[in-house]
């Protein structure tokens, strides 16, 4: 996420992937019959099915609306079938006049079919309208097909970090233990999470921070941070930390009105180019890069002294290109992000950081070897839309071949359990950004009263003790949906949870510092603490810390 003055309207809700084979119960309807508004029916493209296709989406009202009749309120699936000759774009779909999600249309110059995701549609008639967005693009036909139950999730407990420290381990087994059963809640920045505690009456599981401070040209000009020790605090209370990093350039910060040096995060701000940096690895940027990436290790190393695994979300946004490493394009980013790896993991030699990466598209991707999570940042462009996401979730799902856990990692507005639930977009978790969670607007009162008070939401209170959960090197766990409105939830998981001890002597001598683990459920590390300070249960009897 972004502080005041981002773009909203870049936001996305929702991305495209290529559709599945059409199964016989497909029905597809022609946009050239439906009820359009202000767009034409044309035919000079060859290829469309039908009498024609529909062109001129080039105002924001713009929109062809399908009616659609459903014997039964039931899932569907949602395809398009369109033309992108003039680059990638988005359209917004919406169901009977409802606020819509947006999906994406990459770049093609053939007729080409998209996953448009699902939607639950009333017995009776109903209406799904393809609305501008960005504009620009042909439209064939719309396709619906009922959906089928998903079989069992195939993710691993396996990280990419072989030398992932227990517990590290512990926390990628708990994720998915509950992966596909439950919506693991999270608040980004202290003061909002205090909001949260003080309004709702719970505590939100997951704490995000920032190491945007730390950035050595954040530093230079003054900026200081408590982040390292709001995690220390966080994690002794029994909760997860994640991190992401608003890396400030590392040169080239323009720093006028507009474009202040606090800003330098932010394409728009800085003249740094980090294609050009990567290009030269003698260059100055180049190694003010790896200084950066050695400065936040600096940080993560704190963390590891004090035994707290992070969800690690570096060069997060990327394929937005509003932040500079972003700003180039895939390769380029791909090529920083396999430095960040490297330079963190086998340099450093940390071995706390679960990584995630945070773009959608395909071209993107860094890759399953040094990706253990996939994710997205979902704010709509429509306030209070609690869609479920699902476009998005099914392309995620596609990307990681359903082998990779999926979280919703900065979320505007929170999306409703109910909805997840019968949508099977089984995202892990959230983290809602900053005063979004105080904003009416994107999140009631009474909304959030209702999702911290679910069952399938998970808050601080029924997480204690995740320390102490372990795993096989592989699990399933996933929910398959019956039907619109009876959800049964099946587990396959093998991640199984002992009870034992608390602390005691240990037998090797060894002696744990200041915050590190000394004791718990599957404890084999050290049990005796440094000197002033004590073995104390922070969640007993799965976790007990020298404080």
């Amino acid at each position: 996420m972004i502080f005041s003055g981002r773009n909203a309207g870049l936001i996305l809700t929702a991305a495209a992937s290529l559709l599945p084979s059409i199964f016989a119960q497909t029905v597809t309807y022609q946009a050239e019959d439906a009820t359009l508004t202000g767009v034409t029916v044309a035919t000079a493209s060859a290829g469309y099915s039908g009498t024609g296709y529909v062109e001129s989406f080039d105002e924001s009202t713009d929109q062809v609306t399908f009616t659609i009749t459903s014997a039964e309120t039931k899932l569907y699936d949602l395809g398009i079938i369109y033309m992108g000759p003039y680059g990638a774009k988005y359209t917004r779909v919406s169901l009977n006049g409802g606020a819509g999600s947006d999906v994406s249309l990459p770049e093609t110059t053939a007729w080409t079919a998209v996953s448009a995701g699902q939607v639950l549609l009333n017995a009776g008639t109903n209406t799904i309208s393809l609305q501008t967005n960005w504009g620009w693009y042909l439209i064939d036909a719309l396709t619906v097909t009922p959906s089928t139950p998903r079989g069992a999730h195939q993710v691993t407990t396996a990280l990419v970090n072989s030398n992932s420290t227990p517990a590290t381990k512990a926390l990628m087994s708990f994720l998915v233990k509950n992966y596909g059963t439950s919506y693991i809640s999270g608040q980004q920045d202290t003061t909002s999470y205090a909001w949260v505690e003080s309004n709702i009456g719970k505590s939100p599981a997951i704490l995000g921070l920032d190491f945007i401070e730390y950035s050595p040209s954040r530093v230079e000009r003054g900026s200081t941070s408590t982040a390292v020790e709001d995690a220390i605090a966080f994690n002794a209370r029994g909760g997860i930390v994640t991190f992401c990093w608003h890396w400030n350039a590392p040169s080239g910060l323009i720093d006028v009105a507009g474009q202040e040096w606090w800003r330098g995060f932010y394409t728009d701000s800085v003249t740094f180019d980090v294609e050009a940096a990567l290009a030269d690895t003698s260059s100055a940027d180049y190694a003010l890069l790896i200084r950066d990436i050695d400065a936040i290790a600096v940080q993560i190393q704190r963390l590891a002294d004090a035994d707290i695994p992070i969800l690690w979300r570096p060069l997060h946004e990327a394929e937005g290109g509003w932040f500079w490493w972003g700003a180039k394009g895939p390769e380029p980013c791909k090529q920083l992000y396999q430095i960040v790896y490297d330079r963190l993991t086998n340099y450093h030699g940390l071995n706390n950081l679960i990584w995630i990466w945070n773009s959608v598209a395909a071209d993107w991707y860094p890759g399953d070897a040094t990706v253990d999570i996939l994710s997205y940042d979902s704010y709509p462009s429509t306030p209070g839309d609690h869609g479920p996401l699902s476009a998005t979730y099914n392309a995620l799902l596609s990307l990681g071949n359903d082998k990779k856990l999926i979280a919703t990692t900065e979320v505007g507005t929170i999306p409703d359990p109910e909805l997840l639930e019968l949508y099977d977009a089984d995202w892990s978790w959230f983290v809602t950004w900053n005063s979004f969670v105080e904003d009416a607007t994107a999140n009631s009162l009474d909304f959030l009263n209702r999702i911290y008070y679910s069952d399938y939401v998970l808050t601080l209170d029924e997480i204690l003790g995740w320390r102490g959960t372990s795993a096989s090197s592989t699990t399933t766990a996933a929910p398959v949906t019956t039907s619109a409105t009876s959800t049964t939830r099946v587990s396959t998981t093998i991640v199984t949870s002992t009870t034992s001890s608390s602390a005691t002597a240990s037998s090797t001598g060894a002696v744990a510092s200041k915050y590190q683990q000394c004791g718990g459920v599957n404890w084999t590390g050290p049990t005796a603490c440094v000197t002033g300070t004590t073995c104390t249960a922070v969640s007993a009897p799965y976790y007990y810390q020298c404080l």
